[in-house]
C-alpha cells in the first residue's frame, strides 16, 4: 500500500492501471500497423498525441465499468461484456470530441479493428493476471498476531479478495480459537522465535490484533523482528489500509486519538469551498435542461409539489432544509411517519423510480452546495429523528458532523443504500475513513466513483 494525497492505494492496482494503459497503447500502434499495411502510418508525429487520447478516454471507461475491480468480474465471458461495453462508450465520447477536432482521427475505420484487437489483448492479460494473484507471486506474505474479532475480519477479507495483496501465512496466538479453524492460514502457537519463524515464511510484515495487550504483548519478539526488517503494524490502521473503511465496533478512542489524519486547516477550507461553488454552478449549468424536464414531468406525472424540502442536519447539528426533485407521492410520511425509504417502496411514483435510479432527484441539492448548506463531497447528511436514535446505538456517530455533508460521498459510492442500523453502522466506517483521509484529490476519486454508481444504478432506491 501506498497513501497518495492521504488516500491509500495498493501499489498493484497503480501497476494493474498502469500496465493496461501501455497494453491499450501497444494495440492502438498494432491497430494502426494493420489500418494502414505498413509502418509509414506509425511513423507519423501525431500518432502518440491521437493514440495517448484514445487511452485516457478508455482507461476512465474501464474505471467507470468496474473493469478494475476484480472481485465484480465474474468470469472472462463477463470481463470480455464489460471490455465491449466499455469500449463502446470509450467509442461514443470520442465520437463527440472528433465533431470538434477531426485532425485528431487516426483513420476511417480504425476502431473496426482497435476495439477487437484490444479486447483479445486484454482478456488474454487479465487471464495471466489472475493466475498470478492466485498464486500469491504480487501478495505480501503477513502474519496476524492475536485472536481477536479484529483478527478474523482481517483474515476473512483477505481470503475473499484474491487482489487485495496479501496472503496471511500464519496466525500467532496462545489461544485455540474455533471461528479461526475455517480460514485457510496456518495457527502458530507461541511466541518464540518469532523473528525466525517469519522469515521462514518470507513474512515482510506482523499485524498486531490482540484483544487485551496488557501481559500478553510479546515485546522481545517483535523487537527482534523490527529490527531485522520486519514490518510491525497496528492492526486497525493495517484493516484501514485494506479495506477503505474504519471498524467502530472495535476501535477505540485512543487510536483515533494518535492516529495520522483528521488534518484540518482554514487553507484547505477555503479550497473545499472554491471547489464547491466552482463545481455546483457548473454541473447547474449542464444539467440545466435536465432540472427543466424533470420539473415539467414530475408535474405532469403525479399530484404535489415539484421540490421535495427536507430538514436535516449540516455542519456542527446545524439544522437546514435539503432540496430534492419530489420522487414519492405527495405526503408519504403522513400515515408512517418518518422512516428510511425501503426496496420497492409503494409510495415511489413512476417517474419517482426512474429519477431515483438516475441520481436526478439530487440535483437541486446543488443549491444546497451554493448556499453553503452543504459541499459536492461529504457524509451524507440524515435527519434529525433518525440522528438521535444513531447517536444513542452507534458509537463515533456524531463525530460525522465536523464536516458538511454531501451531495455524494466514500459510503455512496462503497456500500449500497441502507434501511437500518447495521447499514449505518457500516456508511459510518466509510464515512470516518473519509473524514480522516478527506483531501481535493480524494473528492476527485469520489466524484469518478460516483459517475460509475449512477451510470450502473448503484443502490438507487
Amino acid at each position: 500500500m501506498i497513501n497518495l494525497f492521504r488516500s491509500y492505494y495498493t501499489i498493484r492496482n497503480l501497476f494493474l492501471i498502469s500496465l493496461e494503459s501501455l497494453l491499450l497503447y501497444l494495440s492502438i500502434i498494432l491497430s494502426s500497423f494493420i489500418v494502414f499495411g505498413d509502418a509509414s502510418g506509425i511513423d507519423s508525429p501525431c500518432l502518440h498525441m491521437k493514440a495517448a487520447c484514445i487511452v485516457i478516454v478508455s482507461v476512465l471507461c474501464l474505471y467507470c465499468n468496474n473493469v478494475y475491480s476484480i472481485k465484480d468480474t465474474k468470469g472472462y465471458m463477463d470481463l470480455t461484456i464489460k471490455l465491449f461495453q466499455s469500449f463502446g462508450a470509450a467509442l461514443i465520447f470520442l465520437s463527440f470530441f472528433y465533431m470538434s477536432f477531426s485532425q485528431a482521427i487516426i483513420s476511417n475505420g480504425f476502431f473496426f479493428v482497435y476495439i477487437p484487437v484490444v479486447v483479445v489483448v486484454l482478456t488474454a492479460w487479465r487471464f495471466v493476471y489472475v493466475f498470478l494473484l492466485k498464486s500469491g507471486v504480487l501478495s505480501q506474505n503477513i502474519f496476524i498476531l492475536g485472536d481477536s474479532d479484529l483478527a478474523l475480519d482481517i483474515c476473512q477479507e483477505i481470503d475473499h479478495e484474491i487482489d487485495c495483496g496479501y496472503c496471511v501465512k500464519g496466525i500467532v496466538s496462545r489461544n485455540h480459537i474455533p471461528e479461526f479453524d475455517s480460514l485457510k492460514a496456518p495457527h502458530i502457537d507461541s511466541y518464540e522465535n518469532l523473528s525466525q519463524i517469519a522469515n521462514a515464511h518470507s513474512v515482510k510484515r506482523i499485524v498486531i490484533a490482540l484483544n487485551e495487550k496488557r501481559g500478553n504483548f510479546p515485546v522481545d519478539e517483535l523487537l527482534m523482528c523490527r529490527v531485522n526488517g520486519i514490518d510491525v503494524i497496528e492492526g486497525h490502521t493495517f484493516y484501514e489500509m485494506l479495506t477503505g473503511k474504519f471498524l467502530v465496533s472495535s476501535i477505540n478512542p485512543t487510536w483515533l486519538i494518535f492516529s495520522n489524519g483528521f488534518r484540518k486547516s482554514r487553507i484547505r477550507n477555503f479550497l473545499k469551498r472554491i471547489e464547491d461553488i466552482l463545481a455546483s454552478l457548473l454541473l447547474l449549468i449542464v444539467f440545466s435542461p435536465i432540472i427543466m424536464v424533470t420539473a415539467m414531468v414530475i408535474k405532469l406525472d403525479s399530484k404535489g409539489v415539484i421540490f421535495f424540502c427536507q430538514e436535516r442536519l449540516g455542519l456542527l447539528h446545524r439544522p437546514y432544509k435539503l432540496y430534492k426533485f419530489r420522487s414519492m407521492v405527495d405526503n408519504a410520511e403522513a400515515v408512517s411517519g418518518p422512516v428510511w425509504a425501503a426496496k420497492d417502496d409503494k409510495r415511489v411514483t413512476r417517474v419517482g423510480q426512474f429519477i431515483r435510479t438516475w441520481r436526478i432527484d439530487e440535483l437541486p441539492q446543488l443549491f444546497n452546495v451554493l448556499k453553503g448548506d452543504m459541499s459536492l463531497v461529504g457524509p451524507r447528511p440524515e435527519r434529525a429523528h433518525f440522528v438521535k436514535k444513531l447517536e444513542a446505538e452507534v458509537p463515533y456517530y456524531a463525530e460525522r458532523y465536523i464536516v458538511r455533508p454531501g451531495v455524494t460521498g466514500w459510503a455512496q459510492v462503497r456500500y449500497e443504500y441502507g434501511d437500518s442500523v447495521d447499514d449505518a453502522i457500516e456508511k459510518l466506517n466509510y464515512d470516518l475513513f473519509y473524514i480522516k483521509n478527506m483531501s481535493i484529490f480524494m473528492d476527485i476519486v469520489i466524484a469518478f466513483r460516483t459517475i460509475r454508481t449512477v451510470l450502473f444504478g448503484v443502490g438507487a432506491r
